[in-house]
Order: structure tokens, then sequence, then C-alpha cells
């Protein structure tokens, strides 16, 4: 473990010289690719640091023993070698957990899109309870959200909403939301009082660098129209609404904002991008045998990851049998028990070999 934690100390150190090189400074692709490298191993540098210190006062409190003749003296240093042992062994277990595999996408800004699935209008509604949620956690996390495109449903849900989250490790938190979600209420179109179960389905991507993705020219089809509002008619007169195809997968982004054709036209990039590299992990991930299912599926409520129960105010993960009968706090943004123990979940299955 020492060698592992050694080496990586070393090349942390190397991208601080590297990045301090006039060539690389002025490169911000090449700049952006060490960033994002060293912060993946500062904690672990950081945590290192602070295991040899406790180490070396433990060692040093220890050697002073064999030679202290002093009773209160004695007692100081035992108590300074118990302090010390105490840190060494927290901060080992914390350097095993630091020292697994870890998700390079993680401190990536992400691309969410959340659908109505089963259950027509109460799952565009339910929709639009997921996209506040979301919106309510990243404000408390520092984190900036960006919606991207738009389809509104008639009664005020959303039968679609893309957006961006832009906020270090925003993905290594919303990773876990993909899935389909599964809701069981009392619709306000319902006059009996009966209780519905409805489903939305959401996926979370990574946005990837330019760099990474590269979107030839030749490969693109892109068509303008005027944006669309409810009932198809035009929001206005300009052709800022774009159909962006990417003819070798045929994926098809399209983006309107009232504003301009050309932010429009960013915007899509980066969606597209976000697609492609999500396929391009997903291909990867199956070369090697990773046992990996899709992000959303068919949207059927039998693949649901979680339900969310408002008659007994309560949040279930299936993934993990956990419960949560908090249901108010989790869609006002309070995500951050959920999420943890779902990354424990992943740790502890990392660190069992499964």
């Amino acid at each position: 473990m020492i060698d592992r934690l050694e080496a990586i100390a070393r090349r942390y150190h190397e991208i601080e010289s590297e990045m301090a090189r006039p060539e690389v400074a002025a490169d911000h692709a090449q700049l952006t690719k060490l960033a994002r490298e060293q912060r993946t191993l500062r904690e672990m540098v950081v945590a290192y640091e602070a295991y040899k210190r406790a180490r070396h006062e433990m060692e040093s409190a220890h050697e002073m023993l064999k030679h202290e003749k002093d009773v209160e003296m004695l007692d100081y240093l035992r108590a300074e070698e118990r302090r010390a042992a105490a840190q060494v062994g927290e901060l080992e277990e914390r350097l095993k957990v630091l020292l697994l595999p870890k998700d390079p996408n993680d401190d990536r800004d992400v691309v969410v899109e959340i659908q109505g699935a089963e259950g027509g209008e109460e799952a565009a509604l339910f929709a639009a309870d997921l996209f506040r949620m979301y919106s309510k956690w990243a404000e408390r996390k520092g984190w900036k959200v960006e919606v991207v495109d738009v389809a509104h449903s008639e009664k005020g849900g959303y039968d679609k909403i893309v957006f961006e989250v832009h906020g270090h490790g925003a993905y290594s938190q919303l990773k876990y939301e993909g899935g389909v979600h599964r809701v069981q209420r009392v619709p306000k179109t319902e006059a009996q009082g009966r209780v519905h179960t409805s489903a939305a389905t959401v996926a979370v991507m990574p946005e990837a660098d330019p760099v990474e993705v590269e979107l030839k020219p030749e490969d693109l089809e892109i068509k303008t129209s005027t944006s669309q509002g409810p009932g198809g008619q035009s929001v206005n007169t300009t052709y800022s609404a774009i159909r962006l195809t990417h003819r070798p997968t045929g994926l098809v982004v399209s983006i309107q904002d009232e504003k301009s054709q050309l932010q429009n036209k960013e915007k899509a990039m980066r969606v597209l991008r976000a697609r492609l590299y999500e396929m391009k992990l997903a291909e990867q991930q199956a070369a090697i045998g990773a046992q990996r299912r899709g992000m959303v599926g068919s949207g059927n409520r039998s693949e649901k990851i979680r339900t969310y129960n408002f008659k007994a105010n309560r949040v279930t993960d299936h993934r993990i049998d956990l419960d949560l009968h908090k249901l108010d706090q989790v869609l006002a943004g309070d995500l951050d028990e959920l999420v943890e123990a779902l990354a424990n979940a992943d740790r502890a299955a990392l660190l069992n070999g499964a």
C-alpha cells in the first residue's frame, strides 16, 4: 500500500510541475486534463501526508519512552503514542477506501434527462417534482443548474426535461439517480381518492470534453426552425430552434431557446457529446464483462430503483433495501442520506471484491 501511495504522491507533484510550464499553461485542453487528474489525487495525497505525520509522531513517542525516566513525562508520552496510534489506524482505513478503483468521471459536470414514463399526465407531474428535487439539492451543494431543453405537459408537468449540473463532484453523486423512479400517490385529477402508481425515468450522463468526443462536421445534420410553444404555436419568428442529427449513430438532439440559435447549437453539441460519451463508456464496460444494465430501460415501473410513497411519507431505495420516512424532506432536496448510503454500499462491495 505504501508503495502505491508514494507513487501517487510523486505523480501529484509531477502534475504541479507540468501545470507550471508555460506551454502547458497556454494549452487549455491539456491544463483542464491535468487539473482533473490532480483533483482525483488530492484527497489521497492529503490523507497520506497526515498518515505519515501521525506515524512519525507515534514512532517518536515510542522511541522516547525507551529513555524517559520522569513519571509525568512517561504518562504524557504514552498518551501521545496512543493518540497517534489511533490516528494511524483511522487513516489506514481511510486510505484503503481511497485506494479503491475510482470512477474517472466522478469530478465531471453532468447532463440529466428526466421523462414522464408510465402514468400519463401524472408521470409528467412527477417528472417535474423530480426536477425540483434535484434543483434544490444542487442549490444546497452550490452547484449550478442550467435547463437545456423542456417539453411541457398540458397540466404543468414535463413530458421531458434536459438540464446540466455544473459543480465539483456532481457526477460522483448524481450517478446514483439513474433509473426508473416510481411514485405512489393520489393524483390531483383523481376524484375518488384512489392511489395511482406512475413512473418517470432519469438518465445521468457525464459531460464530455470536446477533445474526448470529436464531432466531425460531415457527421452532423443541422436543421433550424422557429421555437414552438404548447399546442405547436410559434413562440418567435426567428429560426432559433436546432435539431441536430448524428448520422453515424442516428442520435437526435432538439433544442429550442427563444434567445439565440448559437446558444441552442452549443447546448445541443454538449448534450450530443454526453450521449456519445455514455455510449462509449457502455461499450467499454461491456467489453470488460461488466454487469451493466441500461439506466432507463423501457420506463416500465417494474424496473424501478426507487419508490416515493406519499401516503406513508416514505422513500424506498430498492438497490440497498433502504426505507426513509421523510419523503417531504427528500423532495425538498435532502438527498444526502440516500446518496451516502448508496456510495457506502458501492465502496463495501468493492472492498469485499464483489
